[in-house]
């Protein structure tokens, strides 16, 4: 079995005029890369989303919840299992304090991350009776979820229910410069008097368009470690989620949701390897920057594999020519493609 086995994620997206993450003064988030002014989306941004998705294609009892009213999950447990409100909620409370977890006014000090099946298990214990901390503890440290096994669980004063992330998802930047541009709008009061000339309200909005370099990178022995066997179904529903998703952030103003323009999935035996330093020189290009940046990307992915880090062990692409001794492949194959490889060499 290998040591160490990374699945890399390139993906090459435009996105439309679009406010896809704004920061705290609702403007589209921007960073200075290469020397001018690129487009970004959070990583937050765009991991909230693919946890969004993965209600579409895991179970509910497969994910967890990341909330400071984890009490409450148990105590509807408890409750449908004949326990009243109050006493439910007490001992959901206590049930919490005995593994680690200090409540006040029926919350948590701050968002924590707890899958379904172990507030079940910790209502499984209140309700046997339980008196051992021990046992509370490890409920919070078995059974973890598949969006907890990739993205971890952080507790500054609870290091021993901590959850290392499998996976790293970069903030995506576009591949060119970008100037944010301002919308004017006018919005009508349907029911205004008829002498009561004007608009009801208005407003400016800020926007850009940009073609994205998105990158993510899972470590699928430690996602091994973590949920053993079901590695293989995180991976492919991980892969899935992260290409199809979008953040929403003005999706109602904008209709912004594209699917990518390339995909370029590697096999790493070595180390994870970001490609976004293709773009350092920004993409310059009066007819489109998409294609401009899918061999932009291969170019640089070619340089890299020969003077530092070595060709992938297997690579996949979807939306260009089979490049790079990479097999070209639709959505479909790719997730059972990579399926299948971790079923056959990890598990």
């Amino acid at each position: 079995m290998n040591k160490r086995l990374y699945i890399d994620f390139h993906v090459i997206q435009t996105v439309p005029p679009s406010c896809v993450n704004r920061d705290d003064t609702g403007r589209p988030k921007t960073a200075v890369y290469g020397g001018v002014n690129r487009s970004r989306v959070s990583s937050q941004a765009w991991k909230h989303a693919i946890r969004e998705m993965f209600h579409t294609i895991f179970l509910d009892e497969q994910l967890g919840f990341r909330t400071k009213y984890a009490a409450g999950l148990i105590a509807n447990d408890l409750e449908n299992n004949g326990f009243d409100k109050e006493n439910a909620g007490k001992a959901a409370a206590d049930a919490l304090d005995k593994a680690g977890l200090k409540v006040k006014n029926n919350t948590t000090e701050a968002l924590f991350f707890i899958s379904s099946l172990q507030a079940k298990k910790l209502a499984e214990l209140v309700i046997n009776g339980e008196k051992d901390k021990k046992a509370y503890k490890e409920a919070l440290k078995e059974n973890p979820s598949v969006d907890i096994a990739l993205f971890g669980r952080m507790l500054a004063n609870g290091a021993d229910l901590n959850v290392d992330a499998a996976c790293q998802v970069a903030h995506s930047i576009s591949t060119h410069a970008v100037q944010n541009e301002y919308d004017y709008f006018t919005a009508v009061d349907d029911y205004s008097q008829s002498d009561n000339a004007g608009a009801g309200h208005l407003g400016t909005m800020e926007f850009n368009s940009s073609t994205l370099y998105r990158y993510a990178t899972v470590n699928v022995m430690d996602l091994f470690q973590t949920i053993g066997t079901d590695a293989a179904d995180a991976v492919k529903g991980f892969a899935q989620a992260f290409i199809c998703s979008m953040p929403t952030g003005k999706q109602n103003s904008y209709a912004n949701r594209t699917l990518p323009y390339m995909v370029y999935v590697t096999i790493r035996t070595n180390q994870p390897v970001n490609l976004s330093d293709a773009f350092e020189k920004p993409i310059r290009n009066k007819d489109g920057y998409a294609e401009p940046s899918a061999q932009r990307l291969f170019e640089h992915a070619d340089r890299i594999y020969q003077d530092f880090c070595g060709a992938p062990a297997l690579s996949f692409v979807i939306g260009h020519d089979a490049i790079l001794g990479a097999e070209k492949v639709n959505l479909p194959q790719l997730l059972e493609k990579l399926h299948q490889y971790i079923t056959d060499e990890v598990i």
